[in-house]
């Protein structure tokens, strides 16, 4: 038999850093979501699975409207039309607690319980599937202690919405360890929560497949399901399938190799061809960062604006099925004693030096806090919030600003320095 585990699907997320961008398509962005779990029921059709096991968030909180839990009645009734199950735990964001509105389901899907451990015996295929929803947001107890321990007739998976015992960038809910998991006997645990993919353990299998669509910038890559296959009992292969419609992608840069902007252009826009290749087909979301030491430090963050329209352009015309430009990060630093032009001005040296020293600790940005938000509150909407939004009150932000001051400084008085 084969069976498809997705998990962290998010149904009608809204896809952050793009919306607001000229040229980007809008309507493919909000869409994503819907379009990736479209193809995993097509997925799930093409294979011939067994069924189907979601692993929790398959909301992204209450729906705004009906038509949120209608799409989703519909896809499970095109399951239900070739006779395959699906099987759901409740995550953080779908928790008991979390989604008001409500739709009957078509009778092959099963909800597990969100007060106890459940489980459901499928006689044909001789397989067991354990599992656990979330009743509020915030879980804290192991909830995989209570799970049964495995029937030694049957194949044996459980279905588990957790932190593990903790992912970076993720809430720390349901924590368990592998030890734990193993304790129970299972062939295969079913995980959701944490957005990339990662094979934990192969005796037995512990997988998170990873969420199925990228969201935002910090989900790069491909995203997609696991499909497993079972002879005889015996897990025979666990294989990722791409599922997404759209990507989000980092280009990296080295600038210490560039000798000039031009050399600089030539670099990013190889890179960003690499990138349209690797996505085979979709549309790219793309972060390009600038990092090394280099002469062009100070020229770089002094043309901050003109080089991301220089990019954006690039990104445009780049090929594929589009490109977008996310945001341009410069994490440059000028090379040691660069500065030849002023080595002999004691006093235009030493302010360069103090330029470059300034920074701006949490205490004096907290002191900021009461000046700078009048300001925030004066920025439109669509600057403020989210991933690549602006808070004047963030003293990380505040820092980064200082840092694109400085450099707009430095390089006035060497480019003045250098004409006089």
């Amino acid at each position: 038999m084969k069976f498809l585990h997705a998990a962290d699907i998010h149904l009608d997320s809204a896809l952050r850093g793009l919306e607001r961008y000229e040229g980007a398509p809008v309507e493919e962005i909000r869409g994503a979501t819907r379009r990736a779990f479209d193809n995993l029921v097509q997925l799930a059709i093409d294979e011939q699975v067994a069924f189907v096991l979601l692993a929790g968030d398959l909301y992204d909180g209450d729906w705004k409207d009906y038509n949120t839990g209608l799409y989703f009645v519909g896809q499970m009734q095109r399951l239900h039309d070739v006779f395959i199950p699906v099987f759901i735990v409740a995550g953080n964001h779908d928790a008991a607690s979390q989604i008001t509105k409500s739709l009957r389901l078509p009778d092959n899907v099963t909800l597990f319980s969100t007060r106890k451990p459940e489980t459901v015996i499928l006689d044909g295929l001789g397989v067991a599937i354990h599992g656990q929803g979330f009743s509020t947001r915030a879980v804290t107890e192991d909830l995989s202690s209570g799970y049964p321990q495995a029937d030694a007739q049957l194949f044996n998976i459980g279905l588990l919405h957790t932190s593990l015992d903790g992912k970076p960038g993720h809430e720390p809910y349901a924590p368990c360890t592998v030890d734990g998991l193993c304790s129970r006997g299972y062939q295969y645990w079913a995980l959701g929560h944490v957005h990339k993919r990662e094979v934990i353990s192969e005796e037995p299998w512990i997988v998170f497949p990873g969420n199925i669509q990228g969201r935002h910038i910090r989900e790069t890559g491909s995203k997609g399901c696991t499909l497993v296959s079972v002879d005889n009992g015996i897990v025979g292969s666990v294989e990722h399938v791409d599922l997404d419609v759209m990507r989000w992608a980092q280009c990296e840069v080295d600038v210490s190799t560039s000798d000039s902007l031009d050399d600089l252009y030539e670099d990013v826009r190889t890179r960003l061809q690499q990138i349209v290749d690797e996505a085979d087909g979709r549309s790219v979301a793309v972060r390009i960062v600038l990092q090394g030491n280099t002469p062009l430090h100070s020229q770089l963050h002094a043309g901050m604006e003109n080089l991301k329209q220089e990019f954006r352009a690039l990104c445009n015309g780049s090929g594929g099925a589009g490109m977008w430009l996310e945001k341009l990060s410069l994490k440059s630093a000028p090379v040691p004693g660069d500065d030849d032009i002023v080595s002999n001005d004691e006093a235009l040296g030493g302010l360069l030096g103090v330029i470059r020293k300034l920074e701006v600790d949490d205490a004096a940005a907290v002191s900021l806090l009461d000046e700078v938000a009048a300001l925030g509150g004066k920025l439109p909407a669509e600057l403020r919030g989210g991933d690549d939004g602006f808070d004047p009150a963030d003293p990380q932000q505040l820092a980064e600003i200082l840092e694109d001051v400085k450099e707009l400084l430095v390089n006035r008085l060497l480019v003045t320095e250098g004409s006089d």
